[in-house]
């Protein structure tokens, strides 16, 4: 039962990719003391993340408390036949968090929480994160413009790059989401609070695992989870992160590679193919315009030979800026420097692949469902059946499988929207193995993101209204029905999670459908180059 105390009954705070192997060395040095003082003196523990962990897919699956195959968000993309965009919000067909809340007249304000743009018109603030363009319409009219106002500077994304100046930007991030959810806490008074922290999870995709960086972070984190704590009372506090973060100790596995061996894949170099650093930039090859005819330059093919060592065209632009080349290679050699490391999958003409690496799993080009479908409704179930056994069999050079699981995509997901994902999930082993898209001459590399995704996250609760209870086994899809239930909402029948025991459950109820509008991309040239720049678009 919720009880009245502070400005928030029901605070949510999310930290991205937090884990407990991320934790420890902080407590250890005692980093973080507001962080560890909730995990130590209330319920805490690991977070399972859903399948696939990856943000753009976790965070809607948080909110809306139901695995992606209801609520519909896979990737960062979302595909229409085999053109792509950004996903966002528009995307999702499953209820919100603070649109449940809203039906039952309940206030709620969420800042910087991804895939929340375009914002839902409810009673209160949404100011949306990743996937948002960085002036992005928020609600209501003009809130955005009344935060920086009163705080400062307020930006979606800190400007990437490997420079100090540009970490400060990270760091100066944290104060920005504190700040502007503490100022619309105040002006709206919601009964539901929550703020997002993205900025744990683009430090490793940026600068890897740099120690001095990591604790810089957390303690900024910190100390703003402290200031929101102490200003706004919550009767509940959940801590929670979409998922893990750890060091793959395996191989980057090149899975295009490995289906144009084995005759499933037809590439090219003059139509649209699968997302890639260059076809993010050169948007003409979407509709398969661009067409490359001339001989490659010698620094064409030596980014060429670069890229089979495990060298994005990402990573050397990034090595370039370092040194001051980079304005001149993208004034002379914008598109021919990314195209010669980039051979792409034909969609149309492959009977299978993989579209992107965030979506972990392969999309076989099936008649009746697909454009331009090779493989018949007839064959479907025989084409599955021999990629599985073909992948399933797959081992690393040291002769430890690749995979942990290779399975029909129906063992994953259920729901309306299971057809726009892949057709078979390819689970790496322990989350070890870096699943890459890319097409090289070499199928093994080392990993392009060594500090990357892991399926645990973490969870802690504290507040008056938390009972002392055990949170093992707890999931991603527990986080929202957890909520309405500390705020004595009915949870709505459509979701796959349970309420944690740290709170009483209420019962369950039928909401209206959401209503379903016209699934738009962010069309932003700036968010496309910042998702390929922290590695989710290769």
């Amino acid at each position: 039962m919720s009880t009245d105390r502070g400005t928030v009954d029901t605070l949510l705070i999310g930290i991205d990719a937090c884990s407990q192997g991320i934790l420890e060395p902080l407590f250890e040095d005692d980093h973080v003391p507001t962080i560890q003082s909730i995990w130590e003196r209330g319920p805490s523990g690991d977070l399972e993340s859903q399948i696939p962990p990856w943000t753009a897919s976790a965070w809607p699956s948080l909110y809306t408390g139901t695995n992606p195959g209801k609520h519909g968000v896979f990737d960062f993309l979302s595909y229409d036949g085999y053109d792509w965009g950004v996903a966002n919000a528009s995307a999702v067909d499953e209820h919100s968090l603070w649109e449940l809340l809203d039906y039952h007249d309940k206030r709620s304000v969420v800042v910087n929480v991804p895939m929340t743009y375009p914002p839902s018109k409810i009673n209160g603030a949404v100011i949306p994160g990743f996937t948002a363009p960085e002036n992005p319409p928020s609600h209501p009219d003009g809130i955005l413009e009344a935060v920086r106002e009163e705080i400062g500077e307020y930006k979606v994304y800190p400007t990437p790059g490997g420079e100090t100046a540009a970490f400060e930007e990270y760091v100066d991030s944290v104060s920005m989401r504190s700040d502007a959810f503490r100022y619309l806490a105040d002006r709206f008074e919601p009964e539901f609070g929550f703020v997002q922290f993205q900025v744990t999870d683009t430090v490793f995709h940026q600068y890897g695992y740099e120690e001095e960086m990591v604790a810089e972070i957390y303690e900024a984190v910190d100390r703003e989870i402290a200031r929101i704590i102490d200003e706004v009372d919550p009767n509940v506090t959940l801590l929670v992160s979409d998922h893990g973060l750890g060091k793959y100790e395996g191989k980057e596995f090149r899975l295009n590679t490995f289906l144009r061996e084995h005759g499933y894949i037809e590439t090219t170099r003059s139509a649209a193919g699968m997302p890639s650093w260059q076809t993010v930039r050169e948007q003409s090859l979407r509709k398969g315009e661009e067409k490359t005819t001339r001989e490659p330059t010698m620094l064409e093919r030596g980014v060429a030979t670069a890229s089979n060592f495990g060298f994005t065209t990402r990573r050397i632009g990034r090595a370039l800026e370092t040194v001051g080349l980079d304005g001149i290679a993208k004034r002379h050699a914008p598109a021919g420097v990314v195209k010669a490391s980039d051979e792409q999958v034909d969609f149309a003409a492959s009977k299978a692949y993989m579209r992107s690496r965030v979506e972990t799993g392969i999309r076989i080009n099936l008649e009746g469902r697909d454009p331009a479908g090779v493989v018949s409704q007839g064959e479907y179930e025989e084409v599955r059946d021999e990629l599985i056994e073909l992948l399933s069999d797959v081992t690393a050079p040291n002769g430890e499988p690749v995979f942990e699981d290779v399975a029909r995509v129906e063992e994953y997901f259920e729901g309306p929207n299971v057809e726009r994902a892949v057709d078979i999930m390819t689970i790496p082993n322990d989350w070890n193995y870096f699943l890459s898209a890319q097409l090289r001459d070499e199928l093994f590399a080392p990993p392009s993101e060594p500090w990357n995704h892991k399926l645990y996250g973490i969870v802690a609760a504290t507040g008056p209204g938390i009972e002392d209870a055990d949170v093992s086994g707890a999931h991603l899809l527990d986080i929202a029905p957890t909520v309405l239930s500390a705020l004595d909402v009915p949870r709505s029948e459509r979701m796959d999670g349970d309420p944690l025991s740290v709170v009483s459950p209420t019962d369950e109820m039928e909401y209206p459908d959401r209503k379903e509008g016209m699934r738009k991309s962010t069309d932003d040239d700036d968010v496309e180059d910042r998702l390929a720049d922290l590695g989710y678009l290769e």
